[in-house]
This record gives structure tokens, sequence and C-alpha cells, in this order.
């Protein structure tokens, strides 16, 4: 069993002038509270663009709400945030590393040749979350986690991936976890699904750590430019998570 305290949410709203930064903190429950329920949901208030305070409006909260406004989610030893030009050193170390795509289902492009093409060019705003996983500790980006191809508002398929350097220290596990609470508990998504490689075992067994259940087998079915035989996991809204 997954033993992880609660990730705090910081959720974006435009700030006043003269404030830094465009995150409110989540109040942290309290400690009673926190240790009956390890999962509870902590109840903030969302800022309109217009700066009103939405009266009794905590969390869950449109994806439209995240269009242009990404959250922000700490866990206990990661930040999953936004990357941003900072990182572009950080992302050079591992991005185009080979060992990454063994079960990628293709080599590295361009952007991960050279992570700075990442912000050299305006991308287009999007309900998709793509997000840095960070250690907390200096801030360093060592990872991404994507939640994507989100159809009627409703279901997405997530991915993540993490420099060779810090694989098997959970910090998969854990950023995927916080981002899977984070789906269910403040967007509308109701189901969420992931590839994984019949080769990749660590990653098999991440998912299966977060509650995704194996769904089934697709056999040499195309995977991104690979074609090779993978396992489809998916966790519900409803689902018994750890």
């Amino acid at each position: 069993m997954l033993n992880l305290p609660d990730p705090v949410i910081f959720l974006p709203f435009d700030m006043p002038a003269g404030r830094r930064g465009g995150f409110r903190r989540a109040e942290k429950p309290a400690r009673e509270e926190k240790q009956r329920l390890k999962y509870r949901s902590i109840p903030v208030k969302w800022y309109s663009s217009d700066r009103q305070i939405r009266k009794g409006a905590d969390l869950p909260v449109a994806l439209e709400d995240y269009v242009n406004n990404k959250p922000v989610i700490e866990t206990e030893r990661l930040i999953l945030r936004e990357l941003t030009a900072a990182d572009v050193p950080s992302l050079r170390e591992w991005m185009a590393d080979p060992a990454i795509y063994t079960y990628w289902g293709k080599g590295p492009g361009r952007t991960d040749r050279d992570p700075a093409l990442l912000f050299g060019k305006k991308t287009r705003p999007s309900k998709s979350f793509h997000l840095g996983i960070a250690e907390k500790a200096g801030d360093r980006a060592v990872g991404e986690i994507w939640v994507y191809l989100i159809e009627n508002d409703r279901m997405a398929q997530v991915a993540v991936r993490l420099a060779p350097a810090v694989q098997g220290r959970g910090y998969g596990t854990e950023g995927l976890a916080a981002m899977t609470r984070f789906c269910f508990e403040h967007t509308q998504l109701r189901r969420l699904w992931a590839k994984a490689d019949v080769r990749n075992a660590s990653s098999c067994r991440m998912l299966e750590k977060c509650g995704y259940v194996r769904e089934g087998l697709i056999r040499q079915g195309k995977m991104v430019s690979t074609w090779c035989d993978y396992y489809i996991y998916a966790i519900l809204a409803s689902d018994k998570r750890p």
C-alpha cells in the first residue's frame, strides 16, 4: 500500500498588482483529519480570471479553468509544475538519453535532443496537462508527466517518463498517484488509461501501485511509431485507490 502524504495543490488565479507568483496555496487539513483520510480532498477557493472569488466553489473545477493556467502539485519529495526555459540545463542532462526510449515507442525527437526548442515557439492553449516532475530539493526537473488525448472531458491518457539517474526511487509512483488524484478530484475526468510495453516491468509496477488495472493485451499494436505487444491499464474515478 502507498503511504504518501496529501499533495499540496496550488491553483491558478490572477494575482493583484504587486503580488508575486500566480498561485494560491491550499490550506492543509487538520492533523486528525489527515490521519483519518490520507487521500481527502483539500478544499480551496478558486479565483476566476476577473479576480472574482467564486464563493463556495471548492474543487473540483472544469478542465477549461486550466487551459491557460496549469496547476502546481506538491508531494512529499516532488513538485509537478510547468516546465520553463530555466529548466533547459537540467533537461539536457537526460532527455536525449537513448535508455529512456527503449519502451517509449519512438526515439528522441528534435525537442528531446535540444530542449530549448520547447520554449522557442508559441504553444496553443489546451486542456491537456504536460507538467515537469521536479525534485523539491533544488527544484531540478527530472521527469515529465502528461494527461492528454482528452475525450469529451471524461477520459484521458496518461504517460510518465523519468531521467535514468532517478529511476528506481519511486518518483514515478509518487508523481502519478498525485496527478491521478488531482484529475479525479479537481476536474471532470472519470477515466484515465495508459499503455505499457509488455517488457516494461517497471512501468507496469508503477501503474499497479497507483491503482491502475490491467484491462487487456494488444498484440502487435502500434505504440507511437513502434509495433509491439502492450498492455492497456486504466483506473476509474469510482475505483478504490491505494
